[in-house]
């Protein structure tokens, strides 16, 4: 169990969690949820005894194995496989001490272990996890130091879920996926075995991976069972009756405040009205917090919509270095009013797309037609490194605004969330959410025809993300959306394009049959059991195998009906020149007849025999692809 008993904990001075309590059993699946900076990572901390508690204790059973996404993404010359094997130490201990052991007793003892514990399949459980999180095979034996930092935080990740740790923490873990890896990872942590605790603002996985939400709210801890949605529902229920009971508490010290008031002077009521004194004292305020305190996003409207379409793509290929084009034969039509959700694996040309469709990027080949006066609005989570972190918020709004008086430019850094003296601070000062406020704001000002979003969600919160589901939904253009979170998907996105292969699709389907899809062809490291077994392939993997095993039979079964056929016509022709043979006047009245004859029947003779070998061949072929 792990045992969280009224601890405290401050960072810098600042009060962050305040004698909190919690208890989570062995095997629960736990989300972590909270404000940003209200504390969540620095409880991590605590658990794994990197920051101390100011006061109380976290307790874990003696032999739990904690296991934590590294904050620093592998590097090195070794291959993706061994890095992911490299993490379980244990088997990596064993491995080599087997190579060098010499007492029978102890080498049984080694090999027993390494039995127990599925040593021998787990490298094809780490490939199995490697696929999930969107590495080839090919990619899988790449030396780690030729990947990005994203790339090798997906083998961190990998690497931690393969070790299978007895407590498992993971912060954010989607932030360096892409929409297929974060599906996958929903569904594998989902049927994690062990206890977990892991810190995600993505609704969808909170709602599909853990069984119980444990919240960090006013510098408490609140285990609720269920997923976030239940989560939700359940805590608005909650603060409804705090409300109503602070309402009444409010109403009582009115009452009791009154009489003091009117009393406190006459000695006759001196004794009651003191006892009112000690019973406002002793009446602790009952504490209401609001549901959402954060401020709407605005997404400015253009000033007038034009017509459709608002850009064309007509054969068009597009890439980065002449005659290898990343996207062929393009296509597409995007309307005034659509809202359009890419999907497809990180490297297969979404970014490529969007960085075309905004005149970013232009074609190799085809044309590409914008309609007259179109405002484009492009964000992307690499532009927040192009902000000069020196600048305030103003200085930034001034940049793109010369002409504006300064009350005009602070009047839109209020309506981006930055009023009063908030335009004023720094751009480095500014936390993760705040940059991509501002950024949006910078892309969106002056009102665009056409906003793409390329993974608008990393840094903010749920609540921000609702805002800017709000904020979407609200806005009359046309939208385009690069995201790993299904939830904003599933709100804002009507059309469905896949980009895969090196094209464009539409994707016949939603977003639970893209899961499903994806599901399908990505191996599962959770079909491994516990002693070792090889894992199974991914559904869409199977479903191949069978329709090739189908394929296999139905050749076998049909060369096994094709010798039967030809064994009964061969059977009847000899027992045919059996009967004209058999008749003693033949050899006398026409010798060469018969002659012809007997060479027949033995040619049939002869080629019955080699149908009848065919026959048990493919007979026994059929029954070894049965098996």
């Amino acid at each position: 169990m792990l045992d969280i008993s009224d601890i405290s904990v401050r960072v810098a001075g600042r009060l962050l969690i305040d004698a909190a309590t919690a208890r989570i059993t062995p095997g629960s699946r736990v989300g972590l949820v909270g404000r940003n900076g209200s504390g969540k990572s620095t409880l991590f901390n605590v658990i794994t005894g990197d920051h101390p508690s100011e006061h109380g204790h976290i307790d874990l059973p003696p032999r739990w194995r904690i296991g934590r996404l590294a904050q620093e993404a592998p590097d090195g010359p070794e291959s993706l496989l061994e890095v992911v094997l490299r993490a379980d130490k244990e088997r990596a201990d064993l491995l080599a001490e087997a190579e060098t052991a010499t007492d029978p007793t102890r080498i049984s003892d080694i090999q027993m272990r390494l039995a127990d514990m599925g040593a021998y399949a787990a490298p094809a459980r780490a490939a199995s996890i490697l696929s999930g999180l969107g590495f080839s095979p090919a990619d899988q034996e790449r030396p780690c130091s030729e990947f990005s930092g994203g790339w090798r935080m997906r083998v961190a990740l990998a690497a931690v879920l393969f070790s299978k740790p007895d407590l498992l923490l993971l912060d954010e873990p989607t932030n360096y996926l892409d929409l297929e890896g974060t599906l996958w990872l929903q569904d594998h942590l989902a049927r994690y075995p062990n206890t977990m605790l892991v810190i995600s603002h993505d609704r969808d996985l909170l709602d599909t991976s853990v069984e119980f939400i444990l919240s960090l709210e006013n510098q408490k801890l609140t285990l609720y069972r269920g997923g976030y949605s239940a989560f939700e529902k359940l805590r608005s229920e909650r603060l409804l009756l705090d409300q109503k009971a602070a309402k009444k508490q409010e109403a009582q010290r009115k009452h009791l405040q009154a009489f003091v008031d009117r009393f406190k002077a006459k000695a006759s009521k001196a004794s009651q009205a003191q006892s009112r004194v000690k019973m406002l004292e002793k009446m602790a305020p009952i504490s209401v917090s609001a549901l959402s305190d954060v401020l709407p996003i605005n997404i400015p409207a253009p000033e007038k919509l034009l017509s459709p379409p608002i850009v064309t793509l007509d054969g068009v290929d597009v890439g980065y270095d002449a005659g290898h084009p990343v996207l062929r034969k393009l296509s597409l039509r995007i309307d005034d009013d659509d809202r359009i959700a890419l999907l497809g694996s990180n490297g297969n040309g979404k970014s490529t797309l969007v960085k075309l469709i905004a005149a970013r990027l232009a074609p190799m080949s085809g044309t590409v037609t914008r309609a007259p006066k179109l405002k484009i609005a492009y964000f992307a989570q690499h532009q927040l490194d192009e902000l000069d972190p020196n600048d305030s918020v103003y200085e930034h709004l001034r940049e793109l605004m010369p002409d504006a008086t300064e009350s005009k430019v602070r009047a839109v850094a209020g309506s981006i969330g930055f009023s009063g003296q908030t335009a004023d601070t720094a751009v480095g000062k500014l936390s993760g959410g705040e940059k991509a406020r501002l950024m949006l704001g910078l892309a969106t000002l002056g009102g665009p025809h056409l906003l793409i979003l390329d993974e608008p969600t990393n840094h903010l919160d749920i609540d921000s993300r609702s805002a800017l589901i709000e904020a979407i939904n609200d806005y009359p253009g046309a939208v385009i959306l690069v995201s790993h979170d299904r939830h904003l998907l599933a709100a804002c996105a009507d059309r469905l394009w896949l980009v895969a292969n090196g094209g464009v699709s539409s994707f016949d389907g939603d977003l639970d049959d893209y899961r499903r899809h994806v599901l399908s062809e990505r191996s599962d490291e959770d079909r491994t059991d516990r002693r070792g077994r090889a894992p199974q392939p991914a559904r869409g993997e199977a479903r191949r195998n069978n329709a090739d095993r189908r394929a296999q039979t139905a050749s076998l079964r049909q060369k096994q009906s094709q010798a039967e056929t030809e064994m009964a016509r061969l059977t009847r022709e000899i027992a045919r020149l059996d009967a004209e043979l058999a008749s003693g006047n033949l050899y006398v009245q026409d010798p060469a007849k018969a002659s012809k004859l007997a060479k027949t029947r033995a040619e049939h003779a002869r080629v019955l025999a080699k149908a009848e070998e065919e026959w048990l061949a493919a007979g026994a072929a059929l029954e070894t692809a049965q098996a």
